[in-house]
């Protein structure tokens, strides 16, 4: 009988028709039990190791297995020097690291059984414990700094291993700029002072109110036809394009000895196991194909790179009627890209200027728009603190950004403190514990940040995308609508957008999803041969653009082999996933032409890539559970207008990715 083990590592890092060799599965067994690995954890670690290393998961050789041995091993000490750096830190400071509302804790999951006080297990309820306001760093243009939220999870979670003690003030490398997109821009100084009103103009270019949708109301029929007619949609593409005749189409289930084209859905024969060579099959249209699915033949094709849910035109034969004999793939056509006339590319320029007032000494050059975006989760794992948020606000703040474009998680339903409810909130907060809701959480431990910044820069413009992982918003699925903003305590000027959203920055087209549809494109692709965008990251981003839609993937990854989240480490719940509305996935398409900046955060390394013309920006998380995260800024300088430049009709193309500096940072 087969080790299950073994065959999960032939599954994972096996070909399609080759299975590893026993060297080779000894020394993964030797990894996993030199590292306390289990077979996911190993293959979400080679993933990571081959986008380091710029691979596309080569074959599991000796030499390759050997490399990721001891890649693994250097990491690993490498870490146990930062620890025992920090270790000697934490003990130079007095004090200790324990928090005032950490002699509290309750033994929420029944592990310190016997250990706890009767005190301290009815000091469950909201609001109880006492709190330290944190100091005002020094610099800042921010009056004061939030206050922290003792957890009383805390110690539980550091006797569980589950999080090394940590303290956010004493991360590494704050401050580093790990990727700098059109570095020959120069990096503008801030102003000496915000500006006498704001220089950008928001415009919506989705319809908010089509987000608006009941959700867990989906009908099979509907979901079925909405799949279908997105293969209709990219045939109709596809013959305009290329200018086709009708008949050149056909179904790729019919015995033909002619060549025809076939566009379906790119599926598996299979409901487990990834995607590969064997189990590739063509999903057709009620309309061409009747619905049918036929497996494909790639042996012809030099290189091929397929994903579950992909729109493909494929040239070939079915001579058989077993199976359909790919020739040649057809690229799908690109959107068009974004533009505008002379007359409003013009205005935009001069409302960079920050109206008459403003302290502007170039006439011919304004000062460049200066955005940031970031991503949750915005804390980590074992705190409420929010430390990595309000440091990013106090940089919005002293460098008077433009505007600041976060995406959720807010109120992550993954952390385990939210997910177990023993938390307090701060002691100057008003309110009934017995009707407080996470709202007001968000109104106590993140409004106030926001609300700052305002105060300090009254003409910012601070937009908020939802994550189908806040637990704030009732609308569950995706596409999603904006979580309400009453009971947040927000000021007026912030906004909510919708999950996907495009909108425009004055004249930058601006699309963003907080779906990590890049993490699971990457898990579920299937590469063979040579293809031509060697570079993961950016073949990834690749697909949402050639298929115009935000999450293209379809079924997305199984639930249990997503990256695991704090939530998951305690209870063993999976993360909640995609969250699909298959009847509303229209509302996920890319709106008309090509965004100018496309926002994707994702567990994936963060980057900022210019892939067709478009300026793909993955800015990471801002805290990534166990350590801070990632963010990045765009500065955008205004565009030169010259009517030679324009293309017939008087538009002209925006080109955001020639004039946008973008500089990925740590926090």
């Amino acid at each position: 009988m087969t080790d299950p083990v073994v065959a999960e590592l032939n599954e994972r890092f096996g070909t399609a028709n080759t299975e590893l060799s026993p060297d080779v599965i000894y020394e993964l067994q030797s990894i996993m039990r030199l590292h306390e690995l289990d077979v996911q954890d190993m293959f979400f670690k080679w993933e990571s190791y081959c986008i380091k290393m710029d691979m596309d998961q080569p074959k599991m050789s000796m030499s390759t297995v050997r490399k990721f041995k001891q890649d693994l091993q250097d990491t690993l000490e490498r870490a146990n020097r930062a620890q025992a750096l920090e270790q000697v830190k934490t003990e130079k400071r007095p004090g200790g690291t324990i928090r005032p509302g950490a002699r509290n804790n309750s033994d929420v999951f029944g592990m310190l059984d016997g250990l706890t006080t009767p005190a301290a297990r009815r000091a469950a309820k909201l609001g109880s414990a006492k709190k330290t306001p944190m100091g005002t760093p020094i610099g800042s243009r921010l009056k004061n700094e939030p206050v922290s939220s003792p957890m009383k999870l805390e110690a539980q979670l550091d006797a569980m291993g589950v999080i090394p003690p940590s303290s956010f003030k004493d991360r590494l490398n704050a401050g580093e700029v790990i990727e700098i997109l059109n570095g020959n821009l120069p990096a503008p100084e801030p102003p000496i002072a915000p500006f006498g009103e704001s220089r950008i103009k928001l415009t919506a270019a989705s319809d908010l109110k089509k987000l608006g949708y009941k959700p867990l109301a989906m009908k099979l029929s509907e979901a079925s036809e909405i799949l279908d007619d997105r293969i209709d949609d990219f045939t109709s593409l596809v013959l305009e394009h290329y200018k086709l005749d009708e008949s050149v189409f056909g179904s790729a289930a019919m015995q033909s000895t002619t060549e025809i084209v076939a566009v379906g859905r790119v599926a598996s024969d299979t409901s487990e196991g990834k995607l590969n060579a064997a189990s590739l099959v063509l999903e057709t249209s009620r309309k061409l194909g009747g619905g049918f699915r036929v497996p494909l033949n790639v042996s012809k094709l030099k290189g091929y790179q397929f994903f579950p849910g992909q729109i493909v035109a494929l040239r070939g034969t079915n001579t058989t009627g077993r199976e359909f004999t790919v020739n040649e793939v057809i690229r799908m056509p690109l959107m068009g890209n974004a533009a505008s006339t002379l007359e409003t590319m013009a205005a935009h320029r001069e409302r960079l200027r920050g109206g008459p007032d403003a302290m502007d000494t170039d006439d011919e050059n304004p000062m460049p728009l200066n955005v940031i975006f970031a991503s949750g989760p915005y804390t980590a794992d074992d705190n409420l603190d929010f430390e990595p948020l309000h440091t990013l606000i106090n940089e919005a703040a002293d460098t008077y950004a433009d505007a600041v474009i976060l995406t959720g998680p807010f109120i992550d339903a993954e952390h385990p403190l939210i997910a177990s409810g023993d938390f307090d909130l701060p002691e100057e907060a008003v309110y009934d514990p017995d009707a407080a809701t996470m709202n007001t959480v968000f109104k106590y431990l993140i409004s106030p940040a926001l609300n700052r910044l305002v105060s300090a820069n009254p003409h910012v413009t601070i937009l908020l995308v939802p994550s189908v992982r806040d637990v704030i918003d009732r609308h569950v699925s995706w596409p999603q609508d904006p979580f309400p903003r009453k009971e947040l305590g927000l000021h007026k000027s912030i906004k909510i957008l919708g999950n996907p959203m495009t909108f425009n920055l004055n004249e930058t087209l601006v699309g963003i999803s907080s779906q990590d549809a890049l993490w699971e494109l990457k898990h579920e692709e299937l590469i063979g041969g040579a293809v031509e965008d060697t570079n993961g990251l950016s073949r990834v981003a690749r697909y949402l653009i050639e298929q115009r839609h935000y999450f293209p993937l379809f079924p997305p990854t199984d639930r249990t082999k997503l990256p695991k989240t704090g939530r998951q480490v305690i209870d063993g719940q999976a993360a909640p996933g995609a969250m699909l509305d298959i009847s509303y996935l229209k509302l996920g398409e890319m709106v008309n032409v090509r965004p100018d900046v496309l926002i994707v955060p994702s567990a994936l390394p963060p980057f900022a890539k210019v892939i067709e013309s478009v300026l793909v920006i993955n800015p990471g998380y801002l805290s990534q559970r166990k350590r801070a995260g990632t963010y990045a800024r765009m500065t955008l300088y205004p565009p030169k207008l010259s009517e030679a430049d324009a293309a017939p009709g008087g538009m002209l193309a925006h080109r955001i990715f020639e004039r946008a500096r973008v500089e990925v940072t740590r926090i």
